[in-house]
């Protein structure tokens, strides 16, 4: 049975049951006052009975149509409610059914989702295994790679380590040869100096024996001449009895330490004042405890040892006993100053440079790497100056010039500059009476590069650009002279460090060639002890190199100065500590290094590798040195090959970036031990950290 007919069975038909049988009892009801009514008067019963049957059947009808209007409304309101109803159910039936099927479908994207997600998985898992094989098999194949290049490597060391001792035996024996075919040599010139000698004397003594008869036949034949014009016939500058001067007595370690000269080749000849030791060896290491107590020279406490600082040696070669007497007047006047406190960092060191000159320097070098230039197709070949600007010897190395520094003592000389050989990558020039090498060290920084080209700039400076694997980058500026303005490297990430960058010699002021730039500070008092000053890798293996090689320097910096600058003067590279690398030994005549010799450098480059990790822009010098044997010129070249020989070994065998490393040869100049003989102390290699000599450095904070 529906929902209508159910709304029909229990409420229409009852209320309509109830109707039918309530209209007669209502008639009757109705009909009663009529009755009464036609009894008294009026209408008869039966007129009123039949009207009010009609009103009650009127009213009735009436009430029986309202009652079914009523309870059709109702059953209509009943039907549309229960037709809503329906509608609602059928609705939420039909939200039901669409919930339950956007879920399921949900449901199955979800786990379709997944599905997929699962499959990338595994997909990338298995390229990652791929991927981790290839690169097991790439690593495996490199390491076999490796260990063929390291045997063959190896096989090549062994392979030039024979040759090495096959040239160093056959250098020895050249070199025994030489020194017997030099003693043969000494021997023949003894000899026909002994001769000659003798034929002198023999001459001037039958001179002297003829001018004696021919007086004594004057006095014969003029016996009223005065004794004073019997003098007077006698030859002038010949005394009886004294032999002439040879070259023996002349103190021969000064004049190794004068120059070729372009012409001839030959050093000439300069008396110099001998250098006379009078303290003890117990004195001199006293001295060497505490050197600021002395203004004395300070002398190495070793036999025959020479200045400790390079500008006392170069001032006892030029000035001998004298100039020490007087550079010890200058620093019993200094000790009368105030002293200034030791540097106790490299900014307070370099307390003169203002912040202003070290914010802008960044500034400065990006602007000078990204300058505008012309493009070179070749390395350039840089000038040779015609004429510098030197100082006179008897001032340099401050020999005259005092803490007042009076300018006006100071002789400068145009002198030229001669062309006295080039040696493959090497320069020999004469500058007055001394001689310079200059070497070219874009070879040895190109080595293993992937691109390296050049550009010319305004002012007469070119750059020049190296690009390392990985894509670092060395830029250099360099003047027409091929001397370094500025040199910075920048890494892959882009960032930059500076090498090296002094302010002055950016702008066209007149440069200072081969000038020593330090003749104008007072000499220098050494007021720390001498093995916090100077290291000998020999004698002490087991030192801290690190914390030396990070000590300030030992006096204050007045200013930033060139690379060349620091090179030409002994006076700057004194401010800084020192490494003598005496347990490398070179040969006599030699610039090779034994690989066994190699492995005594390693404690040092781990080091130079850990203060170049805490600042890459660091730079060292690495200085060679000769003994007093051979010729000036050829000392040079030797020990700018030496110099050279042991920047390499640190960029090949322990990883020093070769931009760090500056390299310069000094021959015979700073002798360790003071002597004309063969010394092995001193063929030598030095290296200094001169950081602060060649550029700002930045604050800490």
């Amino acid at each position: 049975m529906t929902f209508r007919s159910r709304l029909f069975a229990t409420v229409a038909l009852p209320v309509l049951s109830v109707s039918l049988v309530a209209t007669p009892t209502l008639a009757d009801a109705l009909m009663k006052p009529f009755e009464v009514a036609q009894e008294s008067s009026g209408p008869t019963e039966e007129e009123l009975l039949q009207q009010q049957q009609e009103e009650q059947r009127r009213a009735a009808e009436e009430e029986a149509q309202r009652q079914a209007e009523e309870q059709q409304r109702q059953a209509e309101e009943q039907q549309r409610a229960a037709e809503e109803e329906e509608q609602r159910q059928a609705e939420e039936q039909q939200r039901q059914a669409e919930e339950q099927q956007r879920a399921a479908e949900e449901e199955a994207q979800r786990q379709a989702e997944e599905q997929k997600a699962a499959e990338a998985e595994a997909q990338r898992a298995a390229e990652e295994e791929a991927q981790r094989q290839a690169e097991q098999q790439k690593a495996a194949e490199e390491e076999a790679q490796r260990a063929a290049d390291e045997e063959a490597q190896r096989q090549a060391e062994q392979q030039k380590a024979a040759e090495e001792e096959a040239q160093r035996a056959a250098d020895q024996q050249k070199a025994a040869d030489e020194e017997a075919q030099q003693a043969a040599e000494q021997q023949k010139a003894a000899e026909e100096e002994a001769q000659r000698a003798a034929e002198e004397q023999q001459r001037q003594a039958e001179e002297q024996q003829k001018a004696a008869e021919e007086q004594q036949q004057q006095t014969e034949e003029q016996p009223q001449q005065p004794a004073e014009e019997q003098q007077a016939e006698q030859p002038a500058g010949e005394p009886q009895g004294e032999q002439p001067a040879v070259t023996e007595e002349v103190p021969a370690e000064p004049a190794t330490e004068q120059p070729s000269t372009a012409e001839t080749g030959e050093a000439p000849v300069v008396v110099v004042p001998e250098v006379v030791d009078t303290l003890s060896e117990e004195q001199k290491q006293e001295i060497a405890e505490d050197p600021g107590k002395t203004d004395e020279t300070v002398v190495l406490p070793v036999e025959n040892g020479a200045a400790v600082l390079d500008s006392d040696k170069d001032a006892d070669n030029l000035g001998g006993q004298t100039s020490r007497e007087e550079r010890r007047k200058q620093r019993e006047e200094l000790r009368a100053q105030e002293e200034v406190p030791l540097p106790d960092s490299d900014v307070s060191a370099q307390a003169a440079i203002s912040e202003e000159v070290r914010e802008a320097v960044p500034q400065k070098i990006e602007a000078a790497i990204k300058e505008e230039g012309k493009r070179l197709d070749a390395a350039p070949v840089f000038e040779v100056p015609q004429t510098t600007n030197i100082i006179n010897n008897t001032v340099i190395n401050n020999t005259v010039v005092n803490n007042t520094v009076n300018n006006n003592v100071v002789n400068n000389n145009i002198t030229r500059v001669d062309v006295v050989e080039k040696i493959d990558n090497r320069t020999v020039l004469s500058v007055g009476d001394r001689l310079f090498v200059r070497g070219d060290d874009r070879p040895r920084l190109r080595r293993d590069s992937e691109e390296v080209y050049y550009d010319n700039l305004a002012r007469g400076r070119t750059r020049e650009t190296i690009v390392r694997p990985g894509g670092v980058q060395i830029v250099t500026i360099y003047d027409r002279y091929g001397d370094i303005i500025q040199r910075s490297r920048v890494g892959r990430d882009g960032r930059e460090y500076i090498i090296a960058y002094a302010p002055e010699r950016e702008d066209d002021a007149p440069r200072a060639d081969f000038v020593d730039v330090g003749y104008e500070l007072p000499p220098m008092r050494l007021r720390i002890p001498l093995r916090d000053y100077i290291v000998d890798t020999s004698s002490e293996p087991d030192r801290d190199y690190y914390d030396f090689l990070s000590e300030p320097p030992v006096e204050r910096v007045e200013r930033v100065y060139t690379i060349d600058e620091v090179k030409h003067s002994a006076r700057l590279r004194d401010k800084v500590r020192r490494i003598d690398l005496d347990t490398i030994t070179f040969a006599t005549g030699s610039a090779e290094v034994p690989m066994s010799q190699a492995r005594t450098l390693r404690k040092v480059a781990e080091a130079m590798e850990k203060v170049l990790d805490k600042d890459p822009g660091e730079t060292f010098l690495i200085e060679g040195h000769t003994d007093a044997v051979g010729s000036d010129k050829s000392n040079l070249i030797l020990s700018d090959l030496r110099a050279e020989a042991v920047a390499n070994l640190l960029t090949e065998v322990y990883g020093i970036p070769p931009e760090n490393l500056q390299t310069q040869g000094y021959g015979e100049r700073f002798l360790k031990v003071r002597t004309d003989a063969a010394e092995q102390q001193n063929r030598r290699v030095t290296i200094r950290r001169v950081t602060t000599l060649v550029r700002p450095v930045a604050n800490a904070n």
